[in-house]
């Protein structure tokens, strides 16, 4: 973070257009930043569908459980320096234990962080941390020092085509995300400065500040040893350190006492923690399928199925899976139980488009994939309704979705260029 402008820095311009300096309203310290309130409130609500879409959707098996974080949310942004922000949070159906706050108080947390913890006092700490980056105009100034590194090219739009699965040697490939949902990396001062004022958030809140110190020691424990999913979620934008532990200890021997609230927390978790196994067969049905056991993941995946119906991913995997063994029908079907399970998820009607196409069905394929576009523009999507549109005669239309998809880049995007070029369009 950039605590105060100093010389040649103080209120640049650059060519973007106005810099401006700005009182950072958590420590009333001077930062700079390109963005006004304005602008952050904009960006967060621009950002936060595709945020959610491209790291699982909205976790929906219990949705009491997204109600309780969320009492629990603004009871920490009740006490912040913003009160006044639209703060909102989601539960995102991720095992990737992570958790984030864009510009503007839109937050989320993931499943995969939730059951690491062990009360609502811990769970007060992820969340106060969180609160406090959007209050403090974190994402911001951050914005504002990447703008500076990149000669002030903003990282938007349509972007180069990206795996969002873990399975990508199944027959159908991995969906390329072209809408890039914010992703700040704040820097170590920034990441210190929310630490030390999420402490005082889950005091002035009346929890225990001992919490915080317990959460730093756990994400200490877990980040050793962990694959790569771990490090690139929560870790890779919260380093853990023993020295976080320690700032943490200290501060909070400032405070006395406080709730820990873990019946309520425990009440909230029932569910989450019940399903636990069957997330955990699921995610042996990704690797055995990123292995090409597909045989063997079917049936992990279906033992998950038996233990939690109502989870939309796993019906998804098991609709992926009979694709890539031939069989559209019982796919559908397994997609038709995902769309239903959670219709405000983008990644299974890309994929039944996809299979309704395959079947010749162009009406049901548009209708999927533009449904699906509009949760999350994706390269396959716009792509494949390139060729839809093409074979029904719609050049115009043709033209405007290849364009999309080759702005995405790799072999997909030349892909695109190609069918640009017999339109006349390149």
């Amino acid at each position: 973070m950039i605590k105060r402008c100093l010389g040649a820095l103080a209120c640049v311009s650059l060519t973007l257009g106005l810099g401006a300096c700005s009182v950072n309203p958590v420590t009333g310290e001077r930062q700079l930043s390109f963005m006004s309130p304005e602008q952050e409130l904009a960006v967060g609500a621009e950002n936060y569908q595709p945020s959610q879409q491209s790291q699982g959707g909205r976790y929906v098996v219990d949705p009491e459980l997204g109600l309780y974080v969320s009492e629990v949310t603004q009871k920490l942004a009740a006490v912040s320096d913003r009160p006044g922000l639209p703060y909102e949070i989601v539960v995102l159906n991720s095992g990737v234990p992570n958790a984030w706050a864009l510009p503007g108080g839109k937050m989320a947390i993931n499943r995969g962080l939730l059951v690491e913890l062990e009360d609502e006092a811990q769970m007060a700490a992820v969340l106060g941390h969180e609160i406090v980056h959007a209050a403090a105009r974190h994402g911001a100034s951050q914005q504002t020092r990447n703008m500076i590194l990149q000669a002030g090219v903003l990282a938007a739009g349509l972007a180069a085509s990206q795996s969002d699965s873990d399975y990508a040697g199944l027959a159908v490939g991995a969906v390329g995300v072209g809408a890039m949902a914010w992703q700040a990396k704040y820097s170590r001062s920034h990441e210190l400065e929310s630490d030390h004022y999420g402490i005082q958030y889950m005091a002035e809140a009346g929890y225990d500040p001992q919490a915080a110190v317990e959460l730093q020691e756990t994400f200490v424990r877990l980040s050793e040893g962990r694959e790569s999913g771990w490090v690139d979620g929560l870790f890779a934008s919260h380093p853990p350190s023993q020295a976080r532990v320690e700032a943490n200890r200290e501060l909070a021997r400032q405070y006395s006492g406080g709730v820990r609230n873990k019946a309520a927390f425990d009440r909230a978790m029932r569910q989450l923690r019940k399903d636990q196994p069957a997330y955990e067969k699921y995610q042996e049905a990704q690797k055995a399928a990123s292995d090409k056991d597909y045989d063997r993941a079917l049936t992990l995946v279906q033992q998950a199925i038996d233990q939690q119906p109502k989870e939309n991913l796993f019906w998804e995997l098991k609709g992926q899976l009979l694709m890539q063994q031939k069989k559209p029908d019982q796919a559908i079907t397994a997609f038709n139980r995902s769309i239903s399970a959670n219709p405000e998820f983008f990644r299974p009607l890309v994929y039944r488009g996809l299979l309704h196409k395959q079947e010749g069905d162009a009406e049901k394929a548009r209708a999927d994939l533009e449904a699906s576009r509009n949760l999350l523009p994706t390269q396959l999507a716009s792509y494949h309704l390139g060729e839809l549109a093409q074979q029904r005669g719609d050049r115009s239309a043709a033209v405007s979705y290849y364009q999309e998809a080759a702005s995405g880049g790799g072999e997909l995007g030349q892909a695109a260029q190609a069918k640009l070029s017999q339109l006349g369009a390149s």
